[in-house]
């Protein structure tokens, strides 16, 4: 079984946001799928399962806040026995990525994002991310937490939804696979 499990906050003013890009790919995903969300109160979350490639594929939106997420994380790991380095992929925004960008990486550190910190002080930093670049040049005149809080432009709705997302898709789909390199793609066109 695979655990896709993305950063996002629960409510629906927050639905687009930058903050919540993982629950937009999430969604499409589930959409592909025809698969319908459940309330999983007893682990934080809302979760659906789907199959990719004969693959059982759990994906999962956390109903914590995001700076929180890792509470919700570690309840579902340890209930489905998920082996984290090769299991659990992430899917979280960055705001020192450039938007257009997306970069997969194997472990690392927080580099500042809260909602990584909690799931790094839970579950252990070997799981592999996928990282939405959201930074844009408007971003210098206004603080961090309110710009990741901030809705999407309709600019960059229309690249995420032809572009970033389709992307994502795909390379979850690799994950599930084990075909995902670790790698970037910038500017995304």
């Amino acid at each position: 079984m695979k655990l896709i499990f993305a950063q996002g906050n629960p409510e629906p003013e927050h639905s687009l946001s930058r903050h919540n890009v993982g629950f937009l790919i999430l969604n499409t995903l589930a959409n592909m799928h025809s698969a319908k969300w459940t309330n999983k109160s007893k682990f934080n979350a809302i979760i659906t399962e789907i199959r990719i490639d004969n693959e059982k594929v759990l994906l999962v939106k956390p109903t914590t806040f995001y700076n929180e997420t890792g509470f919700a994380l570690r309840k579902i790991v340890d209930f489905y026995k998920i082996d984290t380095e090769n299991d659990l992929l992430v899917i979280h925004d960055d705001l020192a990525l450039p938007f257009g960008t997306i970069r997969i990486r194997k472990q690392g550190g927080d580099a500042g994002n809260n909602g990584i910190k909690s799931i790094n002080a839970h579950v252990d930093t070997t799981y592999t991310r996928i990282k939405i670049g959201i930074a844009v040049d408007s971003e210098e005149k206004i603080d961090d937490a309110t710009f990741v809080l901030a809705k999407f432009t309709n600019q960059e709705l229309t690249h995420l939804i032809e572009k970033i997302i389709p992307q994502s898709v795909k390379l979850v789909t690799q994950f599930c696979n084990n075909s995902l390199e670790h790698t970037s793609y910038k500017n995304l066109e």
